[in-house]
């Protein structure tokens, strides 16, 4: 029986007789048609604050008349996290792969253990600004084969 049902169950979702189930945004109302946001609009006294609320009331508001985030993966909310989030990845990136040259430029020294102690800046500087085109090095690196290990070299523990 439980098989039966199990059967019927995934024919129903691979044909699609499930019905399809569209949500709204979470109640979430257009931050200039919000009444609690305009009147936080209005209470604005510097001009700094005017613009913000003017930028502000392109966005989505809840009950609260406080902007909300949308990450719904729709193109018309791409600014509130997709483009924040690519440059986030970026800059995480270039501190990375900054890092990860400056080690392995002082990895070749004798006294390696010392220049991860106390940084030399020059070096430090050089690699910082070789990293901003880390997207392009590490696709070159992994084209090469010099950015992974060989299998054989990755040691694995026990279990």
């Amino acid at each position: 029986m439980r098989r039966l049902f199990a059967v019927v169950l995934s024919a129903f979702l691979l044909l699609g007789f499930a019905p399809m189930v569209h949500a709204d945004i979470g109640g979430l109302t257009p931050c200039a048609e919000n009444t609690r946001f305009q009147q936080r609009a209005n209470g604005a006294t510097t001009a700094q604050a005017k613009r913000r609320f003017e930028m502000y009331s392109k966005a989505l508001c809840g009950a609260d008349g406080l902007p909300h985030l949308v990450v719904d993966g729709r193109w018309s909310h791409a600014g509130d996290f997709i483009i924040p989030g690519i440059a986030f990845l970026y800059i995480a990136g270039t501190i990375g792969w900054a890092g990860r040259s400056y080690l392995q430029a002082v990895a070749t020294r004798k006294d390696a253990t010392m220049h991860e102690i106390q940084i030399d800046l020059p070096l430090a500087f050089k690699s910082t600004l070789a990293a901003a085109s880390w997207p392009l090095a590490a696709f070159s690196e992994l084209s090469s084969g010099k950015l992974t290990q060989a299998d054989n070299k990755i040691t694995v523990s026990p279990r």
